[in-house]
């Protein structure tokens, strides 16, 4: 089986390819523009694999994503491709516009093209999976309520309201054209090779380096972490197995305020990093607060029973687990984190130009 994945340089798409060149018997065509977050360091351990396949190619450039499709004949599409630093979308919503939601409207259209001109079995089997986020669902009310498949859009941020766009475009084309769509809504990914800008990361490095660790807010703020290779897992499982026309809710089942991720995060580099920079005792120190980013939603927490009882999927590593696995890998492997912020990014924070 052929899959041709968009964004799989990027995290989440990285985790996808490496858990199908090694997990399983499919081919890969990889396609991604490779900008500030796309990393081909993070797929070379698999890069020599006679079933993988790399092109350099930007989703909002129509002719060359039709000409690579064409060519390459996928059974199935698995689209991640997107801009997703909430922060950055409020000091750039353009580039959100352009690749989250003119992206995807060309990968719907090169698609439906290309399906339509499909025969027999291929045609019947053909799926296109769109990857996207439960921030589209915005804030929970209670402490109570989890997001389902049900639960009404109210994006908060550009980014988020990207997102939900471009949710809605898949829907209308399965609606509209018949081409067979399936749409996931994820909770916070983290994990190994994860860009530094994302919160996980972003505390590692600067603990690291001894630089202040900024907490939004109070931190009380909630989010569902999910690993990103039982992500991975589970989106095989879901264009694989999943019904035509239908979303599936997935996540970790591991909700815990930011301070507290930040606070397992320092505590977990006390055990294993124990040369700390400066005259610190414990990284819990490097703790600041700062001003709270516009439109912050509080909570987040999603609700898999359904991806559960249609496919059997549950995630398998719990936050602790998951944390300490990420931690050790930041510290195993300083070359690559290294490489990534000897680029345009340098730690800084984003989200509060006027």
């Amino acid at each position: 089986m052929k899959i041709l994945i968009t964004g799989g340089a990027g995290f989440i798409g990285s985790a996808v390819v490496r858990y199908l060149i090694k997990s399983t018997d499919c081919e890969v065509l990889n396609l991604d523009k490779l900008t500030y977050a796309g990393n081909l360091d993070s797929l070379a351990d698999i890069s020599s694999s006679e079933k993988y396949r790399f092109e350099q190619i930007d989703i909002c450039d129509k002719p060359s994503l039709s000409n690579i499709i064409v060519d390459y004949s996928p059974d199935l599409i698995m689209h991640l491709a997107a801009e997703s630093h909430v922060d950055k979308s409020i000091d750039s919503p353009d580039i959100f516009i352009e690749a989250n939601i003119v992206g995807t409207f060309n990968i719907l259209e090169v698609s439906r093209t290309y399906w339509s001109s499909l025969k027999h079995s291929k045609k019947d089997n053909f799926r296109l999976h769109h990857i996207s986020t439960d921030e589209v669902f915005g804030d929970l009310a209670s402490t109570d309520d989890l997001f389902t498949e049900e639960t009404a859009y109210e994006p908060s941020s550009p980014y988020s309201a990207s997102k939900a766009s471009s949710d809605h475009l898949v829907r209308a084309w399965y609606r509209t054209y018949n081409l067979p769509t399936i749409i996931t809504n994820c909770s916070n990914n983290y994990g190994p090779y994860h860009f530094p800008e994302k919160l996980i990361p972003h505390i590692i490095l600067n603990a690291l380096k001894g630089r202040p660790l900024p907490v939004y807010g109070d931190g009380s703020q909630v989010r569902d972490w999910l690993y990103v290779e039982d992500h991975a897992e589970a989106l095989y499982e879901v264009i694989t197995r999943g019904h035509v026309g239908e979303t599936y809710n997935i996540g970790g089942n591991n909700e815990k305020k930011n301070i507290e991720v930040v606070e397992s995060i320092c505590n977990l580099l006390d055990e294993l990093a124990p040369s700390k920079p400066g005259n610190i005792k414990s990284y819990n120190e490097l703790i600041t607060f700062v001003e709270d980013r516009p439109g912050h939603d509080q909570r987040y927490a999603i609700d898999t029973t359904k991806i559960k009882n249609e496919l059997g999927w549950e995630p398998d590593v719990n936050f602790e687990e998951g944390l300490r696995n990420t931690v050790k890998w930041y510290l195993d492997n300083k070359a690559w984190w290294e490489r990534v912020l000897s680029g345009d990014y340098a730690l800084d924070r984003l989200g509060l130009d006027d």
